[in-house]
């Protein structure tokens, strides 16, 4: 599969790593251009581009940045990218921590339909609760006890299907967590957020998630 990475920090970083030992044809970008990435690329057998051609990779592109500067990509960015192309997204919003107030997620929208209003595409939410040396180390073959199992929030049943695809393939288990809207049972400060859990603990996790912003993961 041709994957397309926006972003090269820890978890798009160890995706990029992970998928390209699979056997995928990984691209990779950056903020600063290809040539801060070619000793990133040679290791792990990437390939080093520029965000636009990230967006034009293929048939799937991670969009895994800080929360604060997807409003700084072009505003074209996804213009004549196929539809059923599927863009991830993997980012949290830390209005404390790093990113400042963003009025919308505020008032009420989760982050990743925030992220998809913005980019002007529909976006599926997945690897944003997971550490990113679990998502390196922790991956384990199907039916293994300790496999751990991750959300996958999104409108679109077959963008969804891509994506636990290839959890399946890292060595996880995908669990829907339902529409877009919905997202907001896996952001920070849920009971699902930073954990381990197997199928079955992602959806109690889920279930017992309540739609109120936690004080640490609140810009008030």
């Amino acid at each position: 599969m041709k994957i397309g990475i926006i972003g090269a920090g820890h978890i798009g970083g160890t995706l990029a790593r992970r998928l390209a030992a699979l056997g995928h044809d990984v691209s990779i970008a950056n903020s600063r251009g290809p040539a801060t990435l070619a000793a990133l690329a040679k290791e792990i057998g990437v390939r080093p581009v520029t965000i636009e051609e990230a967006a034009r990779a293929g048939d799937v592109i991670i969009v895994s940045i800080p929360e604060k500067n997807i409003a700084k990509l072009p505003a074209d960015l996804f213009d004549g990218v196929p539809e059923d192309v599927v863009v991830v997204d993997t980012g949290n919003y830390y209005p404390q921590q790093r990113d400042g107030r963003i009025d919308p997620i505020e008032n009420g929208s989760t982050e990743s339909r925030w992220v998809a209003d913005r980019l002007g595409r529909p976006v599926v939410k997945a690897f944003n609760n997971i550490y990113a040396s679990h998502l390196r180390e922790r991956g384990r073959p199907k039916g293994a006890k300790d496999r751990i199992a991750l959300p996958v929030a999104g409108d679109d049943k077959r963008a969804k299907d891509t994506v636990i695809r290839l959890l399946d393939e890292l060595g996880f288990d995908g669990v829907d967590a339902g529409g877009l809207d919905e997202s907001w049972k896996q952001e920070p400060g849920t009971p699902v957020y930073g954990t381990d859990y197997d199928a079955a603990g992602v959806k109690r996790a889920l279930d017992e998630a309540k739609q109120q912003r936690t004080p640490a993961f609140s810009a008030t």
